[in-house]
């Protein structure tokens, strides 16, 4: 399924994917008022969309307060009812965005019988949500080494769970350790997205499949292996050859 094939309820969960200023989300006035913990979510959300959409178009530096709270439709002082600041906001968006974005990335992998099939699916559901809602791209991927020592601390966090998708590959060779291996095959993948994000080609992103998927394969299947496999509709025989292992789904749960 490509970008231009995906389903509302696919996109809209992550932040960014609505306008903050978005009339279905209006808190009307009055007597008829929503309760208050529904305001206060609503307001949240709208927050979360403004400051997305605010940091992509301008980036972290120059995004203010002000401009995050104009995009969202939402006043100062409840802004800062609910985050310390800028920081604070910026965080809340990337933990809530890229936890969708994994939670989908483990249904996706859990729901083939094998490893290789998983990691396969696993990609193309990160590519297509985040081609899906470019904001989100450029705010998480891009825009997160502008927070600083916090923001890197959470890009490391994210980076960390991704290895969850590799608990059941095969082992290596020559004593190479498996999880060195892991850590350099997610940088890899990570700094390919980043590219085609940074470079303007965030709807490009399904397009990294095929090579990120050879990429995540071929250090423990091997090339020719792998080329096979994903040249042959992988996962139609793949659960025939040990050398792909099944998964366990509980190692992706987050």
């Amino acid at each position: 399924m490509g970008p231009k094939h995906l389903r509302s309820s696919d996109v809209v969960l992550l932040p960014g994917a609505r306008t903050g200023r978005d009339p279905a989300r209006s808190i009307k006035p009055g007597p008829r008022r929503q309760p208050a913990g529904v305001v206060a979510a609503t307001q949240r959300e709208r927050l979360l969309d403004g400051l997305v959409r605010t940091v992509a178009e301008h980036g972290y530096q120059h995004a203010t307060v002000s401009d995050i709270c104009s995009a969202a439709g939402v006043t100062r002082p409840v802004f800062y009812e609910l985050f310390s600041g800028k920081e604070d906001a910026f965080l809340a968006a990337h933990r809530y965005g890229t936890g969708v974005v994994v939670r989908r990335m483990a249904a996706a992998f859990a729901a083939e019988s094998d490893w290789c099939a998983g990691i396969r699916q696993a990609l193309g559901a990160m590519l297509q949500l985040l081609a899906g809602t470019p904001s989100f791209a450029t705010m998480a991927v891009v825009e997160i080494e502008a927070v600083g020592p916090a923001g890197r601390r959470e890009r490391d966090q994210l980076l960390t769970r991704f290895r969850a998708f590799f608990a059941e590959v095969p082992q290596l060779p020559g004593g190479v350790g498996v999880q060195e291996m892991v850590d350099a095959v997610v940088g890899g993948v990570y700094s390919a997205v980043y590219r085609r994000i940074s470079s303007g080609r965030t709807d490009q992103l399904p397009d990294l499949l095929p090579v990120l998927s050879m990429f995540c394969l071929s250090p423990f299947l091997g090339p020719a292996e792998s080329a096979r496999r994903l040249g042959s509709g992988i996962g139609s025989r793949i659960g025939e050859d040990p050398s792909c292992t099944c998964i366990d789904p509980a190692n992706t749960e987050q």
